[in-house]
């Protein structure tokens, strides 16, 4: 299956540059690029991609806010934003719109590839400098509104253990891995537990890891 991806950024040398390295992955396709905010929510919309990987600086409609239009759409695309814009204000506004995942442009591009395939397939994805900045956040007792508090009691032990892997950032290859499980089962504990805590994606459930105190940050 071939992921169909929107290319959203002011900059046409990152686009080219982004374009290039995907025309030559087989399971991924570019099929729309937008060089204003308004212009991602429309060419998503028109197009109906998997991914739209999205700059946060972006004009006439700021990436923050071309992100919640699309993603407030059932069924709609997963964004990952890429900037080089990444303080806190703008990694938890992106997260509250509903972005997938968060990437920093100075990751080689063979990692926001890996990351389009990541995102693509339902899985949050977060720049490891993004996460070090929230779990910071946590451990000063600071935790960001990304996700509202859930109520876990409803879950069972063993949803609650998935969770807390999630909540390490494993995948769900590294999830079955560690509990003697299929990747097919982890993946179905996760599923179930989105449904369960009314979680958007992936990201969602890691932030309520934290809060229920399933994983404790590092000071």
């Amino acid at each position: 299956m071939t992921v169909r991806v929107v290319l959203a950024d002011d900059q046409p040398l990152v686009r080219a540059a982004l374009r290039m390295v995907i025309t030559d992955a087989p399971d991924i396709d570019v099929v729309g690029e937008a060089g204003t905010g308004t212009e991602a929510v429309e060419v998503a919309e028109r197009q109906r991609p998997d991914v739209v990987v999205m700059d946060l600086r972006m004009p006439s409609l700021d990436g923050i806010e071309a992100t919640r239009r699309i993603t407030q759409r059932a069924g709609g695309p997963h964004v990952i934003v890429l900037t080089t814009f990444d303080d806190d204000d703008s990694v938890y506004g992106a997260l509250r719109a509903g972005a997938a995942g968060f990437l920093v442009k100075d990751m080689a591009l063979d990692d926001i590839l890996a990351a389009i395939r990541v995102v693509a397939a339902g899985d949050g994805l977060i720049a490891p400098s993004v996460t070090r900045r929230l779990i910071r956040h946590f451990a000063a007792g600071r935790p960001p509104a990304a996700a509202p508090r859930r109520e876990i009691s409803a879950i069972t032990d063993r949803e609650r253990e998935v969770l807390a892997l999630v909540g390490g950032g494993l995948s769900n290859a590294e999830i079955a891995g560690r509990l003697f499980i299929s990747v097919a089962t982890a993946k179905t504990y996760v599923t179930r537990l989105l449904a369960k805590l009314d979680a958007r994606d992936r990201v969602q459930l890691v932030i309520i890891a934290y809060q229920a105190d399933l994983v404790t940050p590092a000071p």
